[in-house]
């Protein structure tokens, strides 16, 4: 199984750069151009923040250069919620998030949230892919609730012929860093519950903006950097940087002797490494204060 694994589009309803300058529509026109020499793909997952504001013009605009993009490979796209993602607009545009290769619906199960939140499960050559909502409306971090885990768990129950592939937008890990320890998923214990013993392979997610290897329990997860900008670490302990470049994953899953095994693809932006925004100790402490 090849999945190319994209994250943090954030597209805007217009399509001109956001308030830090970055045009995000051309910086996922130009992942995707540097990722059309890939062949063998068997999916495209995107672990949210599709949206940078929740429009309905972003999510056309997403699906019309995933599909564009997706067509020629034959390849399935999955897509979760993050938490600048909007359920209605997503859903009214994207549906349950599991698109075919030209932009129709294609979940075989969705799950029926009363919060509305888009988790669905779809099945490609023996592979399972499910996908979370991990969205709290109006948070920064994220979270998965006990009826979706509760769902989770019954789609568990019957292993796939190969195994799952499960994403979500928010890391059930995280380095020692004030933002990553306020903003990502609150409560990982629950979901390495509810994956405890069952087929899932890997676990797929966004929101940090930097790659990131680590186990829950003993299944991989894998954070991707992401499509807008990247967050570079080499600032001083308790500041962030971001900075220009898109950036990708390929994700490849052999049998159960081998793999998992991740690659980024960083692309060729003649203004990557520039700064984007820059936060001092105090303004990033501020932030966590505020948001985490």
């Amino acid at each position: 199984m090849r999945i190319l694994h994209l994250s943090d589009t954030h597209i805007e309803r217009t399509d001109a750069p956001n308030r830090h300058g970055v045009n995000a529509t051309d910086s996922l026109r130009l992942m995707l151009a540097e990722l059309r020499h890939q062949r063998g793909v068997d999916a495209i997952v995107v672990t949210g923040d599709l949206a940078d504001d929740g429009a309905v013009e972003a999510y056309t605009t997403v699906r019309e250069l995933l599909t564009e993009f997706a067509l020629p490979l034959d390849a399935p796209v999955f897509c979760t919620t993050g938490n600048h993602d909007e359920r209605g607009a997503f859903g009214k545009v994207l549906g349950s998030g599991h698109l075919a290769a030209d932009g129709s619906e294609r979940a075989e199960t969705v799950l029926e949230s009363t919060a509305g939140e888009r988790a669905a499960v779809s099945v490609v050559d023996g592979w399972r892919f499910v996908t979370l909502d991990s969205l709290v409306p109006g948070k920064v971090h994220g979270w998965v609730g006990a009826e979706q885990l509760a769902w989770l768990r019954d789609v568990l129950a019957t292993p796939a012929p190969h195994g799952t592939v499960l994403a979500l937008h928010h890391p059930p890990i995280a380095l020692d860093i004030g933002t990553q320890r306020a903003f990502g998923l609150r409560n990982p214990s629950a979901l390495a519950e509810a994956i405890r013993g069952t087929d899932v392979r890997v676990v797929l997610t966004g929101h940090f903006h930097l790659q990131l290897f680590g186990l829950l329990e003993a299944t991989p997860v894998w954070v991707t950097p992401g499509v807008v900008n990247r967050i570079d670490l080499t600032t001083p302990p308790g500041t962030e940087r971001a900075v220009r470049g898109a950036s990708a994953s390929l994700v490849e899953l052999g049998d159960g002797a081998s793999g998992p095994m991740f690659h980024t693809f960083h692309a060729r932006d003649p203004r990557a490494h520039e700064t984007v925004y820059e936060i001092d100790e105090q303004q990033t402490r501020a932030l966590i204060e505020r948001l985490g």
